[in-house]
């Protein structure tokens, strides 16, 4: 299976402070890849640069193989943080502004909708939604332009537990639909139940990277790389 993604020693620095460094991910393609990390670890941040949303300091991404440019923006979907929506507007006109600014057609519009089955909701204005609906109408966003990797960071916040079931069955569902995922999350279950692949990453560095084999203790891992992370950066400073 071929890597849809790889980054090769990314690093993001503000001013002296450095909130990622030396980040080498590999994502195959037509997988859920999981990013765990406690929150301030540079999950976020590694996210944005991967979206375009900020600019390496170094290292190096790489889709489908060859370097990334502004073009590889037409395969790439995100939900980053908060969704940004238009509280006064429906599903299906939130989605038409994206669409017109993208030039693109009204099934693109009935395929998103579908997909993250909102296409009931009527004239029900987005500040009307339920978090888990709002959530939804986020990645139906992020989906429109039919993108090959979708970007989820966090996307379970604050959901109650039906929402967050629902969420982790459509993001299960996106590989067979052609669809690489990469799912930020700090909550070491929903990642156990939902990723293919797993990567920790703690004050900034990319810790672990494997597969995410059923059976394993996903938390005694964790604990175990993340703690030997920070006895060698208590070590440094002894």
């Amino acid at each position: 299976m071929n890597d849809i993604l790889r980054t090769v020693n990314l690093e993001k620095r503000f001013g002296k402070q450095a909130a990622v460094s030396g980040v080498s991910l590999h994502v195959r393609e037509g997988t859920v890849y999981g990013l765990l990390g406690p929150n301030g670890a540079g999950k976020t941040t590694t996210l944005k640069m991967i979206a375009g949303l900020l600019r390496p300091s170094s290292g190096e991404i790489r889709m489908n193989g060859k370097p990334w440019t502004r073009d590889c923006l037409g395969e790439i979907g995100a939900l980053i943080e908060a969704p940004a929506l238009y509280g006064n507007l429906t599903a299906r006109e939130n989605l038409l502004v994206h669409a017109r600014l993208l030039k693109l057609p009204e099934s693109a519009i009935r395929s998103a909708l579908e997909t993250v089955d909102l296409t009931n909701t009527g004239r029900k204005k987005a500040s009307q939604f339920s978090l888990g609906m709002r959530q939804r109408l986020g990645i139906a966003i992020a989906l429109v332009h039919s993108p090959r990797l979708l970007i989820l960071d966090e996307p379970t916040n604050g959901l109650d537990p039906l929402g967050i079931q629902e969420l982790r069955e459509l993001i299960r569902s996106f590989p067979a639909r052609g669809i690489t995922v990469i799912l930020s999350s700090h909550i070491l279950s929903e990642v156990e139940q939902t990723a293919d692949d797993i990567g920790i990453i703690s004050e900034g560095r990319l810790l672990y990277e494997g597969a995410n084999r059923r059976g394993t203790d996903l938390e005694a891992l964790f604990m175990e790389v993340v703690r030997e992370r920070q006895a060698e950066g208590g070590a440094r400073h002894a």
